[in-house]
Formats: structure tokens, C-alpha cells, sequence
């Protein structure tokens, strides 16, 4: 697969931005370059286009695949995996959202809770480090809340949120 250089830039800065949001770099250049293509494109096409080892190139699309983001397909005469991306920018914002908050906040929540109902009766742990436990719990609790009732909304409800902005300030009186 031939890349144009404005493609290549966005494959690239991807795999940059992936790095910063702690996913491995190739991980994230192959979801760029599985976004971006037309076509199912199979690990040998990925890994020379990219030029990273085939072995590299299967266990990013496990891991791609274990977050959703990718899946096989197979055509008709080859008998070769192929993989695609989902293509819809929302799907796969809320894909990458779910994921993180199952693997980073849920765990995090349960060990909060515990944490602070050991506290209860630790009577080593000082009452401020007892409140500042509950204060994040308290908060990770209502993100977690929030965000459960944002994802039950409609993507048109969602975008004309976003495009509100501020102004939804206004419509709670302040």
C-alpha cells in the first residue's frame, strides 16, 4: 500500500500521540493505517507499509483487536486474514473510552472503596489521608456516574452538547 505524505504524517503522529496515551506505537500506526484504508488490508501489506516486523504486526493487531477496534474479514479466493478498523470516528472514540474506563477507573473504584472502608478501622491512617480517599472516591463515583448517563444519550444529543460549550452555563442560571 502506497502512502501519500499527508497520509503518512497522520500515520505517524498516531503512533506519536499513542506513545502519550501509553499504547505502544506500532499499535496505534496500525489502527491509524487500518482508519485510513479503503480496503481490508492483511498483516504482510500492513507490515510492509509500515515497515515493522511481521511479528510486531500480529500481536498489535491482538491488541487492537482485544480493544475492539479491529476485526478480521475474510475474501472470497484468499485465505489470508484481513483486518479493518472501525471507521467511525464516534465508534471509535467510544470503543477507546469504554476500554480505558474498564481497565484503569473500575479497577481503580473498587480498590478506592476498599481502601476507604479499610480505612474505617485503620487506626494508622490519619483522619486527612481518610478524607482525601473518600473526597476521590466520591469524585471518581460521580465521573463514573456521569459518564454512564452521557453514554445512554443519542450521538445528536452528544454533538450538540459539545457544540454548546459554555454556554450551557447559561441554561442553569449562573
Amino acid at each position: 500500500m502506497q502512502l501519500s505524505p499527508t497520509m503518512e504524517k497522520f500515520v505517524l503522529h498516531w503512533g506519536e500521540m499513542g506513545s502519550r496515551w501509553g499504547v505502544n506505537r506500532t499499535v496505534a500506526q496500525i489502527h491509524a493505517l487500518l482508519y485510513l484504508s479503503e480496503h481490508p488490508l492483511t498483516a504482510e501489506t500492513i507490515a510492509e507499509t509500515l515497515g515493522v516486523a511481521r511479528s510486531n504486526v500480529s500481536t498489535s493487531l491482538r491488541e487492537l483487536q482485544s480493544w475492539g477496534l479491529v476485526k478480521v474479514v475474510h475474501e472470497l479466493g484468499d485465505r489470508r486474514d484481513h483486518f479493518v478498523s472501525q471507521k467511525d470516528v464516534w465508534d471509535i472514540f467510544m470503543t477507546i473510552l469504554e476500554g480505558r474506563k474498564e481497565r484503569e477507573l473500575d479497577p481503580t473504584l473498587t480498590t478506592l472503596r476498599q481502601c476507604v472502608l479499610d480505612s474505617e478501622s485503620d487506626a494508622q491512617t490519619t483522619p486527612e489521608a481518610k478524607a482525601r480517599m473518600n473526597d476521590t472516591l466520591e469524585f471518581l463515583e460521580q465521573l463514573l456516574g456521569w459518564y454512564e448517563q452521557m453514554r445512554g444519550l443519542d450521538r445528536d444529543t452528544l454533538v450538540k452538547l459539545m457544540k454548546m460549550g459554555a454556554r450551557i452555563q447559561s441554561l442553569l442560571g449562573k
